[in-house]
Order: C-alpha cells, then sequence, then structure tokens
C-alpha cells in the first residue's frame, strides 16, 4: 500500500505543483459554476460544476489514488466496465422487483466521512488528508460535477454494499445499487429489507426517499435504471419517447430555438446529457432511428452557437 506522508509525494503521483494544489484549496469557491442538468424524466438537476483546473485535479486524484480502493460487486455504477445494462441483468423475470433510493445522495455526505474513511490516516499525512479533503469537497456537499465525485461514493458506500448483499445473499434475494438507486428482486418480505436497508444507511447518516420507494409484481412492468426486465432488458418506452421529442424540436427549430424554449442556457451541457442518454438508448438496443440521432448531434457539436440545423 502506497503511504503518502508528504505533500511532495502526493505532488509527483498527481502531476500537479504543491502550490496549485493550495491555491486551489484555500479559494474553492471561486473555482465552481452552477449549473442545471436535464434529468432523465424531463426535470432538471443543480450540479456544482469545477473549472478546468480543478476538475483535472479532482480526475487525477481519481485515477491515481481513488482507483486502487476496492469496489462492492453489488455496486453497479462509477467505475471500470459499469453500466445500466449490468445492473438490470441480475433482475430479469423475478418475482418481485423492490426499488429503492436514497435522498440526497451527494447532498449527505459529510466531510468528515471523506476525510476519515477516504482519506484515513493510516494512508496519509493530517495535511495531506486535509488537503485531499478539500479539494474534493464544496458547500456542505460532495459535488455531483466533480469527476471525483463519483469513486468516493462507491468507496464510502462498501461496507454498506457487501452488508445488504450478504443479507441478500442468504435470502436467495438479487441485489444491485447504481448510485443512489437500489434494487432487489426475488421471492421475499420487502418489508424486512426496507427495514435492515433503513438501519444500515442511518449508520451512514442517510435515508431513503420513501415516495421513490416502489414494489413491481412480475405481472406489472418491472424496469430497472430504465430498462424494462420482465422477461429480457429492453429500453422503456416512455424514455425513448422523450428523446424523440426533443429530437424532434432540434430537427424542426433548431438547437438555440429549441434551449430558448425550454429556458436551459448551457448549450454544450445540453448536448452532453442528450447524447449521453441517446448512447444509453443504443447500448441496450442498436437501432437506424436513434444512430441517426447520434449523427445529427455530432454536426450540432461543430456548428457555432446560435446557428440553427
Amino acid at each position: 500500500m502506497i503511504v503518502y506522508r508528504e505533500v511532495n509525494t502526493l505532488c509527483n503521483d498527481l502531476g500537479f505543483p504543491a502550490i496549485t494544489l493550495f491555491a486551489l484549496s484555500n479559494n474553492m469557491e471561486k473555482h465552481y459554476r452552477t449549473v442545471s442538468l436535464p434529468k432523465r424524466d424531463g426535470t432538471f438537476r443543480k450540479l456544482s460544476v469545477p473549472d478546468v483546473v480543478l476538475k483535472s485535479v479532482q480526475r487525477s486524484i481519481a485515477v491515481n489514488i481513488l482507483a486502487y480502493y476496492p469496489v462492492s460487486r453489488y455496486a453497479t455504477a462509477y467505475k471500470f466496465n459499469a453500466s445500466v445494462q449490468k445492473n438490470a441483468l441480475p433482475h430479469i423475470g423475478k418475482k418481485k422487483l423492490l426499488k429503492l433510493d436514497i435522498d440526497g445522495f451527494f447532498d449527505h455526505i459529510l466531510y468528515s466521512q471523506v476525510k476519515d474513511i477516504v482519506f484515513y490516516k493510516e494512508k496519509f499525512s493530517e495535511p495531506v488528508r486535509i488537503l485531499l479533503s478539500m479539494l474534493c469537497y464544496h458547500r456542505n456537499s460532495l459535488p455531483q460535477g466533480a469527476p471525483s465525485s463519483p469513486a468516493i461514493t462507491n468507496i464510502l458506500l462498501y461496507d454498506f454494499d457487501e452488508t445488504v448483499g450478504a443479507l441478500c445473499s442468504q435470502r436467495n434475494i438479487s441485489y444491485t445499487r447504481y448510485s443512489d438507486d437500489m434494487t432487489f428482486s426475488g421471492d421475499f418480505d420487502e418489508r424486512q429489507v426496507i427495514l435492515f436497508v433503513k438501519g444500515e444507511l442511518k449508520k451512514l447518516g442517510l435515508f431513503l426517499k420513501d415516495k421513490k420507494t416502489a414494489i413491481v409484481p412480475a405481472y406489472k412492468r418491472q424496469i430497472v435504471t430504465g430498462i424494462v426486465v420482465n422477461q429480457q432488458i429492453n429500453m422503456a418506452r416512455e424514455y425513448r419517447r422523450k428523446i424523440r421529442q426533443e429530437m424532434y424540436y432540434i430537427r424542426k427549430f433548431g438547437i438555440d430555438a429549441h434551449l430558448q424554449k425550454i429556458g436551459f442556457a448551457d448549450r454544450e451541457r445540453y448536448l452532453d446529457s442528450l447524447q449521453g442518454r441517446i448512447a444509453y438508448v443504443l447500448q441496450t438496443h442498436k437501432n437506424a432511428e436513434f444512430l441517426t440521432y447520434k449523427t445529427i448531434l455530432q454536426t450540432q457539436r461543430r456548428e457555432q452557437p446560435n446557428q440553427s440545423s
């Protein structure tokens, strides 16, 4: 195990001089901006997004330090070769589906948890622990726009995933966690599972978003992270319909007119989101329609803002 006792050792591994790291950590506020990102359900999520320099540092932390931590086999997001398909596959053709959601996942993670659990004292000296924690934390929460945050959540929830996974294994229940979405499937008493999960989350200062709790029997459409799993994996119709609607308006009126209509100012971030959702569909089922959408958005990328398609 690599142990970081001196800041210089950390700087060598991250590829940034100490003056840069300390300058960033001493004035984090000026290195973030707040943006609104479209969610899959059509609403918007506010993100704290780091500037180019801070993002580069956080990415280096993720690649050179956090990537070497163990990740639970039950975690299906934010790790090598992860995908929504792998999150859905264990739940195909099950008698019952239980879906639970962690309330304010990133917002409720504490600075002390990042410092004590992720950058723990056996591996990092106190100055290095403080520096790394400050570089990865912002405004009393884990910033969702930071490239270091996803890996940190998997590290913080490693013991949780293993504990919940062990219980489920004993009871022949399939369990996966994709970020803040937990899915359980099989033939089981959902009340016992919910109670157990609540108790384990409470140890971390986290809670369930009760209104997102869903119990879906086999005779209804079972959807896991946007994928129907009743008999085989297939993308939910509503998800594809929403993308078709957005692409219709983009093709008819142009990207800039569409963004003005929906009140979204960040062209590049919107295109990132829409391209990601199209890729999400194509991962599950390749078809000519969505391949065409992908080509159209690639063309939009090459156009200057305020030009119509």
